[in-house]
């Protein structure tokens, strides 16, 4: 049956089965840090700066990762992401007592430069595996890959509570080395050599996008994902296991449930959209609609109002619109880069996105110790005004 598919099909599927073995490691290894430390008596901002190294090289890996990938080939950095995740992982899984604060922001560091070198690549690979004018079906297979990386790292936030509870901490561990070491063999073998490599090798100066849609796009996603992550990383999973009580196994299965239904939907929103996916109007519209929502939830739970319906259908509704969004954004950033060097601009777009996640990580700690979560969802909403003011300025300039 692989033998009667095309060249550019067997491509997608090894990148896509690529991606979606490290994105169960990735989710995984976050719940099992969260909550790990959190059983270790570690303070919410304690257990946020164990991501502040996975994120600050987040930020610079996705700027100098398009580079390389224009300058080596994707196929070359995605290989070369799912490695280093084999090494944090492997680092992590030593004696407990070496796991202090630095040494875990280090293991955690080497895990933010894979994660964002190999969701570069796999981003970038689809633009070039699609015909040109051929806007739906470029939008049907980045939403495919986005929703269905999303939904698998749903499961592996509910693998991260599992493993925690049946194989420990260190046996954890263990258990995902081996599982993507036999993803990283098969992809030596498997992915086509030199993909996504520029015609002319680009200068390290140009790392930085020229194009205007590229940056008001840029400036938008940050300020979106900060929105999600100033609640969602650290603040939630705390909040339901010393508020309301839960073990290790319905905080990982919640946040598994939630991460899965969201991943459903980002896979389907070409459906929902229909002709109009490619419109950074659309872009607008569903941006202001997540504004208000953070700010309900918030009020539902300062006036007490049923407050665990209003979080699990609050973070429900949250969700299904903050997966419309990304999805639209997936598409967009890959509509509008240019195909010679494409993981150049990707690279730089996704810079931004994790300069947001940066931004939410320490917000989420700091907010929360000081706060609580009715003032992370307060900073979410503010930050969503935000991208929603700077994606008008997109439609204004797309149009």
């Amino acid at each position: 049956m692989l033998q009667q598919l095309s060249a550019p099909i067997k491509q997608y599927l090894v990148i896509t089965g690529n991606y979606w073995s490290f994105t169960l490691t990735d989710g995984a290894l976050r719940m099992l840090v969260v909550l790990y430390f959190h059983q270790l008596g570690y303070s919410p901002i304690a257990i946020a700066s164990l991501f502040l190294l996975y994120e600050v090289f987040g930020v610079v890996t996705n700027l100098v990762g398009g580079w390389l990938g224009a300058r080596m080939g994707l196929n070359k950095t995605m290989n070369v992401g799912l490695f280093l995740q084999i090494v944090a992982l492997l680092m992590l899984a030593v004696d407990p007592q070496w796991l202090s604060v630095a040494y875990v922001m280090v293991a955690q560091a080497l895990s933010g430069i894979a994660k964002d070198l190999n969701k570069m690549s796999a981003k970038s690979a689809i633009k070039l595996l699609v015909p040109k004018e051929q806007d739906g079906v470029l939008f049907k297979w980045v939403a495919i890959l986005t929703g269905s990386k999303n939904a698998l790292k749903g499961v592996g936030f509910f693998l991260g509570g599992l493993l925690l509870t049946q194989l420990g901490f260190q046996g954890a561990l263990w258990f995902m080395s081996l599982m993507l070491l036999v993803t990283w063999v098969l992809s030596l073998i498997l992915l086509k050599q030199d993909l996504g490599k520029k015609k002319h090798k680009p200068k390290f100066s140009e790392m930085f996008s020229t194009s205007k849609q590229v940056n008001w796009l840029s400036a938008a996603r940050l300020f979106l994902f900060a929105s999600r992550d100033v609640w969602f990383v650290v603040a939630l999973p705390v909040y339901l296991a010393s508020v309301f009580g839960w073990d290790h196994w319905w905080v990982g299965g919640f946040m598994a449930s939630w991460v899965i239904a969201y991943g459903l939907v980002q896979a389907n929103a070409p459906k929902l959209l229909g002709k109009q996916c490619s419109s950074s109007q659309q872009a607008l519209i569903w941006v202001a609609v997540l504004t208000l929502l953070p700010a309900l939830i918030a009020l539902a739970l300062w006036s007490q109002w049923y407050v665990q319906v209003s979080i699990v259908a609050g973070l429900l509704i949250f969700g299904a619109v903050f997966a419309v969004n990304s999805s639209l954004h997936s598409f967009l950033i890959v509509h509008f880069a240019d195909e010679d060097g494409v993981s150049m601009d990707v690279g730089f777009y996704y810079m931004a996105n994790a300069m947001g996640r940066l931004a939410g990580t320490i917000l989420s700690g700091l907010a929360y110790q000081y706060g609580g979560l009715v003032s992370c969802l307060l900073i979410s909403s503010v930050l969503l005004m935000l991208a929603t003011a700077l994606t008008y300025g997109l439609q204004r300039h797309t149009r």
